[in-house]
């Protein structure tokens, strides 16, 4: 790539010869040929090979850090939640099974604000227990749990673009940038059919350990996932609480990531219909004048492009003002452009700290 190619975007904003000599420039659109991050983390992402170095071949060094956090918090959070609410079981009233087992389901139906009502505090201690596991439950699910939910999608997401590219010779690269335009697209498609399988599974089981009607299955279902909790029908059975320590805490987390996914989805579809109104209206001397930044009379690439993205949405002008400033404290000889000196000078000062 040459040195005109390497050129800086913002160079044109305090250097205006560099946009009127067209002579020296080349025939094509420099601002058009851009270096883009690097794309090691999809890579390792679609083999499962960390992006850095391995260094732990366990099976617990195989674990993203993600799923480390999560297993760490969940693990204390259930632990304690267990212990306490073991130790006021007396002091809760309603249907009782197994005093761990309903510790632990109590826990859950607290953390994911079901609250069925079949176990309820009944004493000062016990509701104020409620009360403390409840807030830092819900904290628990909206920081870390989504987290990792969010991370399982982008991993299942991966495996339904490469399913539904099986039919065409479709390179890697094809596949990553189908995954970056239509993300959240996909990411709804791969909720859903989780969310329609616990339904159903919730649904069956609910009818076969149960001994529910199809519709009260059903009905139990849809006031689980969405945290609605009438309490007029619930797990009422040892095996019944069992499957709903995992079910509820999927189910529900799920429902919350389909509809953050929805809203991402929605707001995708605005951004490009915003994209494209900006891209194909008329340009008129008005946008002219305010995309030249510098008052030069000239408006070159980079400020055109910057204008656009403002226009867009996608940066603003404090943005613009901060980048120029980095830049003007890196132009040590101000010159208008940034060189390996300049950048040796501006952080020398730092090194000798």
């Amino acid at each position: 790539m040459g040195s005109n190619e390497r050129g800086s975007l913002l160079s044109g904003l305090t250097d205006p010869l560099s946009q009127t000599n067209k002579n020296n420039a080349p025939k094509g659109r420099r601002i058009r040929r851009c270096r883009s991050a690097p794309v090691s983390d999809y890579v390792a992402l679609e083999t499962g090979l960390p992006s850095g170095p391995q260094t732990d071949q366990s099976f617990f060094g195989n674990i993203h850090p993600s799923f480390r956090i999560v297993a760490a918090f969940l693990t204390v959070y259930l632990g304690l939640g267990t212990v306490c609410f073991y130790l006021v079981r007396n002091q809760l009233k309603g249907e009782k099974t197994n005093g761990v087992l309903d510790a632990v389901y109590f826990c859950i139906v607290t953390m994911t604000t079901v609250g069925y009502g079949d176990l309820v505090p009944n004493s000062v201690l016990s509701k104020l227990v409620a009360c403390a596991f409840v807030f830092s439950g819900m904290a628990l699910v909206v920081m870390i749990l989504g987290k990792a939910a969010d991370y399982l999608v982008e991993k299942q997401e991966l495996l339904l673009v490469k399913a539904l590219h099986t039919s065409k010779k479709v390179g890697h690269i094809e596949i990553l940038k189908d995954i970056e335009t239509n993300s959240p697209r996909y990411k709804c498609i791969v909720v859903f059919i989780l969310l329609l399988l616990l339904i159903i599974g919730g649904t069956i089981f609910l009818a076969t350990v149960e001994k529910l009607s199809l519709v009260d299955s059903f009905y139990c279902v849809c006031c689980t996932i969405t945290t609605l909790g009438y309490g007029d029908k619930s797990f009422s059975s040892q095996a019944g609480r069992a499957f709903a320590v995992f079910w509820i805490l999927t189910g529900t987390i799920c429902l919350a990531q389909f509809f953050l996914y929805v809203a991402e989805l929605n707001a995708q579809s605005r951004q490009r219909a915003l994209v494209k109104l900006v891209l194909t209206r008329r340009v008129t001397n008005v946008d002219l004048e305010a995309a030249d930044l510098d008052d030069d009379g000239v408006v070159g690439a980079a400020e055109f492009v910057i204008y656009k993205l403002k226009e867009m949405g996608k940066i603003s002008q404090e943005d613009v003002r901060l980048v120029m400033e980095e830049f003007e404290d890196l132009d040590v000889d101000r010159s208008g452009t940034l060189s390996t000196s300049d950048i040796m000078l501006a952080q020398q000062p730092q090194i000798e700290k």
